[in-house]
């Protein structure tokens, strides 16, 4: 039987998991299948203790602004509620970027999607991260970003499977991310594509269901 291509399966994943509802009492101050974010940022933060590069994405997320009100919860396959922003944006300039995505394909994965153009299958010197925190049952933890399938235009890096156990997963997904496009064949581009190194400035952030 041939392998449903990661399209693909997002596309069944997206279409199971809006036909489900989130039934979430956990320990944040918030209605059943929300979140309180002021809360989370909090946790994430705490769980971030003693990884500097976790503290300081944390500490640029609480500093974008007011993060309030409570929200849905995410289901797996389905984008984090606060996009990242990057260096180089999706216009080539500074603003809002990509999302982290949770995935419940391959068992419980965290990801990242978003161009320009798309990922480079070499991630050499970069490098993307997630750190998370299960609110139902205190585990936490990071996890890097290095599965990767460019067949033929995948926009998607992923985590290896997590065991996050089940609960409510607060996540950021930080760090930097090589992209790359097609240009003609060059000195400077002898392999026909045009690569560029992604700061992610604020994290992309979120919180999901697993």
């Amino acid at each position: 039987m041939p392998r449903l291509s990661l399209t693909r399966r997002l596309a069944i994943a997206f279409a199971a998991s809006a036909v489900l509802t989130a039934a979430f009492a956990g320990n944040v101050d918030a209605e059943p299948g929300t979140a309180d974010w002021v809360l989370a940022v909090q946790k994430l933060r705490s769980a971030a203790a003693g990884n500097p590069a976790a503290e300081q994405a944390m500490d640029q997320l609480s500093a974008t602004g007011p993060i309030a009100g409570a929200r849905e919860l995410a289901l797996p396959a389905q984008p984090f509620q606060f996009p990242a922003q990057s260096d180089i944006g999706r216009a080539d300039s500074p603003g809002v970027y990509g999302s982290g995505i949770a995935l419940g394909l391959d068992g419980f994965q965290l990801g990242f999607f978003g161009g320009p153009g798309t990922i480079s299958p070499n991630q050499t010197g970069a490098k993307l991260e997630a750190l998370w925190i299960n609110l139902s049952n205190g585990r936490s933890g990071t996890a890097v970003l290095t599965e990767h399938n460019d067949v033929p235009a995948d926009t998607t890096i992923r985590t290896r499977p997590v065991d996050t156990g089940a609960g409510m997963i607060v996540a950021a997904v930080y760090g930097t991310l090589w992209h790359r496009w097609p240009v003609a064949v060059s000195d400077a581009n002898p392999d026909g594509y045009a690569y560029k190194l992604a700061t992610i400035s604020v994290p992309s952030f979120g919180a999901v269901y697993n």
